[in-house]
C-alpha cells in the first residue's frame, strides 16, 4: 500500500476554517474540491482524517467490494440515533442483519399491489383539493410534503388524520434542521437539558412518538393483519433464518421513526424537484403527459400500469441524478487499514462518496446539468458505469425502500401529470439546491398548476 495521501485542501487551522465553508455551502465546496485536486481528495477536520470520494469504481470498492472493512461514522449514527432509536438505518453487525432479514419482506414487491391503492387515495385527495385553484401559484413543495406524509400514514399505517399529518410534517422538518446543524459538530449537549432549543427538539420527537405508539398499541387492540399496512408486517415478522423471535414493540417503534422521517423526507424531496423538472421542461412534460394519456385512457394508475409507463421512471431517474435528495451516503470509518484505488485508507479514517459529485459528472453523464430523461432509456442506460448513479446507495446497506420509493413516487407523478401542467410561476427564477438532511429549493418551490381533466373516480 503506498503511504503518501491524496491531494486535498491546505490544513488551515486543522481543517475548521473550511469545515465552515462546508457548512455554508457543501454542494458547491465539494464540486470544487473534485475539480481541483481529482478523484479522491484528502482533508483533515481537527482529530479526524476524512478522504472524499468521486469516481464510480472508487465509490464501489468503499460501498460493495470492500463494505465489510468500514462501518457507519459514530459521530452521525449517534445524531440520528437519538431520533431513530435503533433502527435498521442505525445498527450494525448483528443486530442489523436481523433487522434488515425481517424487514425486506415488508418492502418486497410482492406487497406493492397492496400499498399502491393507499398512494393512489392520499394522492387523489391531495391534487383534488387544489383542483378548483389553479389560477393561483401552488406552494408545490408543502404540497408534495403533505401528499407524502399522508401516503405514508396510510401505507404505513393503515389509516390517516390531516391533524396527525400537519404535526409529523412540522417534527419532520424540524428535526432535520436540527440533526444537519448537530452533524457539523463533534459533540452535542445533552437532549435532557432545559435549553429552549432542546425543548423544541423534545416537543418535535414527542408529537412523532405519540403517533407512532398510539398506532402501535391500536393495532395491537383491534388485531393485527385486518389493514395489511407495514405497521402489520412489521408486528407478523419473524426472523426465520437467524436465532428467532419477532421484533420488540421499541425495535417496531424505531423502525417506524426511520420510514417516516428517511422514507417521507427523501421521497417529498424528490417529488419537489420532479415538479419543477417538468414545469421547466415543457417539452418533456408533453411526452410524458403522451404516455400517461395512452396507457391509462382517464383512470387512475394501478401498480400493474408501472412498466408501461417507462418514460415516467425515467423522469424519476434523471431527477434523482440532478436533484438527489440524499447527496451522498452517509459517513464511513475505517476499521482496519484498507486500500482504495491506489491510496491506503489508514484504520479510523472517514470516508465520504458524495453521489451528487459523481451524478454531475460529465465523464459518466454527458451534458450533466441538462434534464434529460432519455439517458435512462433502456438502451443509452447500459452506457452508464457501475456506481455512477446511486441514489439510494449501493451495496449491502443499499437504501431498503429504494422500490418502494420509487413506486410511490411513479404513481403520484403518473396522477400528477394526467391532471395537472406544470409550469414556473412567472418572473420565478430557477430554485437554487439548499442542503438540509435531504437536498431541497433554498425557497420553497411554487407552481403555477392548470387543470387538465375532470376528478376521477376511484374504483376501491
Amino acid at each position: 500500500m503506498k503511504l503518501q495521501r491524496p491531494p486535498g485542501p491546505e490544513d488551515r487551522v486543522f481543517g475548521f476554517s473550511y469545515l465552515g465553508d462546508m457548512f455554508r455551502d457543501f454542494l458547491t465546496y465539494t464540486s470544487n474540491l473534485q475539480k481541483k485536486y481529482g478523484d479522491i481528495v484528502y482533508l483533515r477536520l481537527g482529530h479526524l482524517h476524512e478522504y472524499m470520494v468521486f469516481h464510480p469504481d472508487l465509490a464501489r470498492e468503499v460501498l460493495v467490494e470492500k463494505a465489510k472493512s468500514f462501518i457507519r461514522y459514530e459521530r452521525q449514527m449517534e445524531v440520528f440515533g437519538k431520533v431513530h432509536g435503533q433502527s435498521v438505518l442505525i445498527t450494525e453487525g448483528e443486530t442489523w442483519q436481523r433487522q434488515r432479514r425481517m424487514l425486506l419482506p415488508a418492502f418486497s414487491p410482492k406487497n406493492f399491489a397492496a400499498y399502491a391503492p393507499q398512494i393512489i387515495k392520499a394522492t387523489d385527495a391531495a391534487l383534488s383539493n387544489h383542483s378548483a385553484n389553479s389560477s393561483s401559484p401552488v406552494d408545490f413543495e408543502h404540497l408534495m410534503n403533505m401528499l407524502t406524509m399522508d401516503a405514508i400514514m396510510r401505507t404505513m399505517f393503515g389509516t390517516t388524520s390531516a391533524e396527525a399529518n400537519q404535526k409529523a410534517e412540522f417534527a419532520i422538518q424540524e428535526l432535520s434542521k436540527i440533526g444537519y446543524k448537530e452533524m457539523f459538530w463533534p459533540v452535542s449537549l445533552p437532549d435532557w437539558l432545559p435549553l429552549p432549543a432542546k425543548n423544541h427538539k423534545r416537543r418535535c420527537i414527542r408529537i412523532l412518538n405519540d403517533i407512532i405508539w398510539g398506532c402501535i398499541n391500536d393495532r395491537r387492540a383491534k388485531g393485527i393483519g385486518a389493514a395489511g399496512c407495514l405497521l402489520d408486517q412489521l408486528l407478523l415478522a419473524e426472523d426465520a433464518e437467524g436465532a428467532g423471535g419477532r421484533l420488540s414493540d421499541q425495535e417496531i417503534r424505531d423502525q417506524c421513526m426511520t420510514i417516516f422521517l428517511a422514507g417521507h423526507d427523501t421521497t417529498a424531496a424528490g417529488l419537489t424537484w420532479v415538479g419543477w423538472c417538468l414545469a421547466s421542461h415543457p417539452e418533456i412534460a408533453a411526452k410524458a403527459r403522451h404516455e400517461v394519456d395512452r396507457v391509462l385512457n382517464n383512470r387512475v394508475p394501478t401498480y400493474a400500469d408501472l412498466p408501461h409507463l417507462p418514460y415516467i421512471g425515467q423522469i424519476i431517474q434523471e431527477t434523482l441524478r440532478l436533484y438527489p435528495p440524499a447527496i451522498g451516503t452517509f459517513l464511513r470509518r475505517a476499521i482496519e487499514d484498507v486500500e482504495i484505488g491506489s491510496w491506503k485508507i489508514p484504520k479510523g479514517s472517514l470516508v465520504a462518496v458524495l453521489s451528487i459529485v459523481i451524478h454531475r459528472d460529465s465523464r459518466w453523464h454527458p451534458n450533466p446539468m441538462q434534464f434529460d430523461p432519455d439517458r435512462f432509456s433502456q438502451e443509452r442506460s447500459k452506457s452508464i458505469p457501475r456506481g455512477a448513479f446511486i441514489p439510494f446507495g449501493t451495496g449491502p446497506r443499499v437504501c431498503i425502500g429504494s422500490n418502494f420509493a420509487m413506486m410511490e413516487m411513479s404513481l403520484i407523478v403518473a396522477m400528477l401529470i394526467q391532471r395537472f401542467a406544470l409550469t414556473p410561476v412567472p418572473g420565478a427564477k430557477e430554485p437554487t439546491p439548499n442542503l438540509t438532511v435531504t437536498l431541497r429549493p433554498a425557497e420553497s418551490l411554487h407552481l403555477m398548476m392548470e387543470s387538465r381533466t375532470p376528478a376521477l373516480t376511484l374504483l376501491f
